[in-house]
């Protein structure tokens, strides 16, 4: 037997290891199964390149719980190491035998760890660590051991088979590793892709039985099978020109079961500058659930798991996709001061969102019908983008939709072209109508139809935010909702016709109409309009609205009342009448009506305006 220390700076690098070395201890699986992984990938690129006469023979990786013993094993049938390598790699902590296999077979290896650290994770659970390896050009096995400090022992093993095995006996207080339930989850959150097929046990299978038998009720067969747990082949490493509809669904489908199919996907498939592979899937967003569908990006390197926080790496409007990215430019224990300070993270970050607007715009120039079919489901993401990244917006304003109340679709061009002859007040500027609630809104709606206008249907939780943005974009132009004026106001295309009333004779109108509205919130406006325009309409004024909307949307709702105006046309008849005869019933009642059109009459007060009309028809 021989005895010996592991050469590092202190006595203390094991506790430093325990506590420090990763955040998370469940990450030591990960960084052990990846070690398997890359003793199984040297030993193929070997075997491929004529190096060793060894036949591959069965390659997968198991992982095995001993609950009687306390134990977890991964067991590799990967290249090995001898006994002069055991001391090489095992002793020196951070001496990647990883890095080195890279540096000499660079040109022709899939190498996932780097840096050497990744074995020791072990000791985070384990008060004892066992390693018992045969190498691939060797007769003898090694045992090496370990209980979680710089002494070490390796002695002579009874190992018949070529690999390594990596024996953890785990702490008191870390029995849950000893879980079944436990080490498959872990399995499937950072093991789902390895290229090494990883089996966990095995599970029951039911077959039809071979015995011909022609009645109805045909024998099955129930056998055990190996569990394999992850798929060694995804999608995205694939060739596209490999692939079908049908193969990017089911991808789909595997890493997000029982959710709807994709819009659609884009396949990320670069080697230069940088290394990227991936598929992003354009999901159905729900307009009004923007969040939920944040955080489905999951960031792969060389197929391990790394996370699925990548806003570092995607712009903030591409996390509303959903699917995969992977680099092997991006290490595993990656953190967000990495990300932002590395320069192929920023042509990750500009490629990836060059390749999103060419889809787009590739299906929108290729089936407009199809495109604007979509479009409800993928709207959000679209405005997201325009606001949030100046080359997005760049890109999009071609494809941009945008959809009027009779449902038509038209691109932000052509629908200025519309508009502008029409739509243009008298000082040159182009006013687009809009509307966030149809039902509510109907009757303004219908009353700017009848005056020749177009409205717009705006009504997703960013459409705000998007409204500002073309403002800002689209020169001489603003938008106004349907209701935040009367329609004369809403683009004056003349100075307002005078009053048919004396000023003392408005003055005692406001007075009137204001004795019968008691909500604090209203504000009495009188306006000069023609006699055919509703004698009562309540508006609400553009700028407190919009302030009002962007306040909820941050969750600072109470400090925005909904302010409204109540505006009365001074020329229509029924409004003199009232004004004549003193009438706050009539007044009151006017005031209703204009309410009624609003959904702002409820309960009883919705019952006795019923009430009220109904004898008022009798009468």
């Amino acid at each position: 037997m021989q005895k010996g220390f592991i050469s590092v700076q202190t006595e203390n690098i094991f506790p430093i290891i325990k506590k420090f070395l990763y955040s998370d201890h469940e990450i030591f699986l990960r960084e052990l199964i990846s070690n398997a992984v890359d003793a199984t990938s040297k030993l193929k690129t070997l075997a491929r390149r004529g190096e060793t006469q060894a036949e591959l023979g069965e390659t997968k990786i198991e992982i095995i719980i001993d609950s009687e013993q306390g134990t977890l094993c991964i067991k590799d049938r990967g290249i090995g190491m001898t006994e002069e390598e055991v001391n090489k790699y095992l002793n020196q902590v951070a001496f990647s035998s990883a890095k080195e296999f890279l540096e000499k077979y660079q040109d022709d290896a899939s190498i996932i760890g780097h840096f050497g650290l990744g074995f020791y994770s072990a000791f985070m659970v384990s008060k004892k660590v066992e390693v018992i390896t045969k190498s691939y050009k060797s007769d003898a096995a090694v045992k090496w051991t370990c209980d979680g400090n710089p002494e070490y022992t390796i002695e002579s093993a009874d190992k018949s088979e070529r690999g390594t095995e990596v024996i953890l006996f785990i702490n008191e207080e870390d029995k849950e590793f000893l879980e079944n339930s436990r080490i498959e989850s872990l399995l499937q959150k950072y093991c789902k892709f390895l290229p090494v097929e990883i089996q966990f046990g095995t599970k029951t299978e039911t077959i039809a039985s071979t015995v011909e038998d022609d009645s109805e009720n045909k024998e099955e067969q129930k056998i055990e099978v190996p569990n394999i747990i992850n798929n060694p082949s995804p999608a995205w490493k694939k060739n596209p020109s490999e692939l079908t509809e049908e193969d990017y669904v089911n991808f789909y489908q595997e890493l997000y079961p029982y959710s709807a199919a994709p819009l659609f996907w884009v396949h990320l498939n670069i080697d230069y500058p940088f290394n990227l592979t991936g598929i992003l899937y354009f999901p159905r967003v729900n307009q009004n659930q923007v969040e939920i569908q944040k955080n489905k990006i999951q960031l792969y390197s060389n197929q391990v798991y790394v996370t699925d926080e990548v806003k570092e790496i995607v712009p903030e409007f591409l996390t509303l996709l959903h699917g995969v990215i992977d680099s092997p430019d991006i290490p595993l224990n990656v953190s967000r001061s990495y990300l932002q300070g590395d320069r192929n993270v920023k042509k990750i970050t500009e490629y990836i969102t060059k390749k999103v607007s060419d889809k787009l715009s590739e299906l929108f120039k290729k089936d407009r019908k199809h495109f604007e079919e979509k479009w409800d489901s993928m709207n959000i993401f679209v405005k997201y983008g325009a606001i949030s990244d100046e080359k997005f917006a760049e890109k999009s304003n071609s494809f941009t939709l945008l959809q009027n109340t009779e449902l038509q679709y038209f691109s932000i061009e052509e629908y200025k072209e519309k508009v502008s002859a029409n739509q243009t007040d008298k000082d040159g500027k182009l006013i687009y109508l809009y509307s966030n609630d149809l039902i509510s809104q109907d009757a303004h709606i219908q009353g700017a139809k009848g005056a020749g206008y177009d409205i717009l249907k705006l009504d997703s939780i960013i459409d705000n935010h998007f409204i500002q943005h073309l403002e800002r974009k689209l020169e001489n132009t603003s938008f106004a909702r349907v209701d935040s004026d009367s329609i004369d106001q809403l683009i004056k295309k003349s100075d307002n016709p005078a009053s048919v009333l004396t000023e003392e004779e408005e003055n005692q109108l406001k007075e009137l109409i204001q004795k019968v509205i008691t909500d604090s919130n209203a504000t009495v406006k009188l306006e000069a309009m023609s006699p055919s325009v509703f004698p009562v309409q309540i508006t609400r004024p553009e700028f407190m609205r919009r302030m009002r909307e962007m306040s909820a949307m941050q969750g600072m709702d109470a400090g925005f009342p909904e302010f409204y105006n109540v505006v009365v046309n001074s020329n229509h008849p029924l409004v003199s009448e009232i004004l004549k005869q003193n009438d706050e019933t009539k007044a009151k009642q006017l005031f209703d009506l204009a309410r009624l059109q609003q959904g702002m009459l409820k309960g009883s007060e919705l019952t006795q305006f019923v009430t009220n009309a109904l004898d008022w028809l009798k009468k």
